[in-house]
């Protein structure tokens, strides 16, 4: 156990968990007599405000892959790799307007069910298998495991004993209450958990500008980042930079980088899924603009830390000896950098608080993940091929068991990721494989 983690930081962490689970219970629950629906339980009784979509857009969104494998990136490569965040505001704007009301008019449940009504129910079928394996190989067991590793390195010794603990404990508090209550629970709870992992990551942001120079201040230490790591600043790479071929340059600006956007944003299950339960058109659009504006304070949160953790081990800094004495560590893997942070600089009772912003990003992705892969399954895969007469109870409780088996593969897999660096270019780099496929599909049923 890591003696820089106190019982506070504990009592913090409890009561974040406590009060997360009895909010999704709380907002889930049906009256008397009533049995909850399809519709209320993937669709959250189509009844979101733009508020709770563009909060939950985010919190679905921003998981383990983003506070661990982007601060991972920027440690490597810099601000760069805010590029997909910058251009995903610019994508949110582009699906809002031109996708969305498409999309609310179908009144579809699932992105496969619109494909099945524009081309075949056999397209539809595969893209439904297709998005079940990539959520539950790719999606849930990095997340799971990004969020074991920042476990092991905050609470633990860093050794990878707690990484496996870990995994089960986060994956038991999604399920807590996110297979009970549906999207309803999900997005509710999600308000709670954007406000706190902006708060925690603008927290960890300006401690770790404190520790940067030996005399201390956030502004001393902003000058001192920008003199150490000016060329970490560029956002487009030079052909010379070691992490070129991970984000090439320009090209990535005005090619691939789109694809995968328009992809990630326009097409993806448990994003469009948020917009799908809106009350009105207009509330959707109102909810993806809101999203499109905390998606541009990420990188400041996330990223520049991760080149903060750069500039505390590299060799150019005034006194490198007083960043490696609070922390103990000699060494630091790309992927560790943020809970190095956490664990090495931010004080007893704050050191909660933003580990409980780091849960909050992950069992946040993770419940929406689960409800979408649960859609998908329910809507796609089970109806209309094994139940077509099923009662609205009986998808439910499909819906939650598939959830639950879905979790538990996700749980056997995710420790088999611990040979990978950059977690972050690797969910990207799976992706992108299949993303422009998908997205010609789609843009051709949207407007052809």
């Amino acid at each position: 156990m890591n003696p820089n983690f106190h019982l506070i930081d504990f009592i913090i962490l409890g009561i974040y968990a406590v009060a997360l689970i009895g909010i999704g219970w709380w907002v889930s629950r049906t009256k008397k007599g009533q049995t909850k629906t399809a519709e209320d339980y993937f669709l959250a009784s189509k009844a979101l405000p733009w508020w709770a979509i563009g909060s939950s857009l985010i919190a679905a969104n921003i998981s383990a892959e983003q506070f661990i494998g982007m601060a991972g990136s920027g440690f490597a490569g810099g601000l760069a790799v805010a590029s997909y965040e910058f251009m995903a505001a610019l994508t949110l704007i582009i699906v809002g307007k031109f996708f969305l009301p498409i999309f609310i008019k179908q009144g579809i449940y699932t992105i496969p069910e619109f494909v099945e009504r524009r081309f075949s129910t056999n397209l539809k079928t595969i893209l439904a298998v297709f998005w079940i394996a990539l959520f539950i190989f790719v999606n849930l067991t990095s997340v799971l495991f990004l969020g074991g590793k920042a476990i092991d390195t905050v609470i633990g010794t860093g050794d990878g004993s707690m990484v496996i603990p870990a995994i089960i404990a986060l994956a038991l508090f999604a399920a807590a209450y996110s297979l009970y209550g549906g999207l309803s629970a999900v997005a509710w709870t999600d308000v709670l958990q954007v406000a706190l992992l902006v708060i925690g990551g603008i927290i960890t942001t300006v401690i770790a500008l404190n520790y940067v120079t030996p005399e201390g201040g956030i502004i001393n230490g902003i000058s001192h980042v920008a003199d150490v790591a000016g060329d970490k600043f560029d956002m487009v790479l030079s052909r010379d930079n070691k992490e070129y071929n991970n984000l090439p340059g320009i090209y990535v600006l005005i090619g691939g980088l789109w694809v995968a956007n328009l992809y990630y944003w326009g097409f993806n299950q448990y994003i469009i899924q948020r917009t799908l339960a809106a009350r009105s058109l207009k509330e959707a659009q109102r909810g993806i603009a809101f999203a499109a504006f905390l998606k541009m304070l990420i990188p400041f949160i996330v990223a520049v830390p991760g080149i903060i953790a750069w500039v505390m081990y590299s060799e150019n800094m005034y006194n490198a000896q007083s960043a490696f004495e609070i922390a103990g560590s000699t060494s630091l893997n790309n992927d560790n950098a943020y809970p190095w942070l956490i664990s090495s600089f931010i004080p007893m009772g704050l050191k909660g608080l933003v580990l409980a912003a780091l849960a909050a990003a992950i069992v946040s992705s993770l419940a929406s993940m689960l409800n979408s892969t649960s859609t998908i399954f329910t809507m796609d895969i089970y109806k209309p091929y094994f139940n077509p007469q099923a009662s609205q109870q009986r998808l439910v409780n499909v819906g939650r068991l598939s959830a639950g088996i879905a979790l538990v593969i996700a749980i056997l897999m995710a420790p088999l990721l611990g040979g990978i660096d950059q977690m972050f270019q690797y969910i990207q780099e799976y992706t992108g494989l299949v993303s422009p496929g998908i997205l010609a599909v789609f843009l051709m049923g949207l407007f052809w």
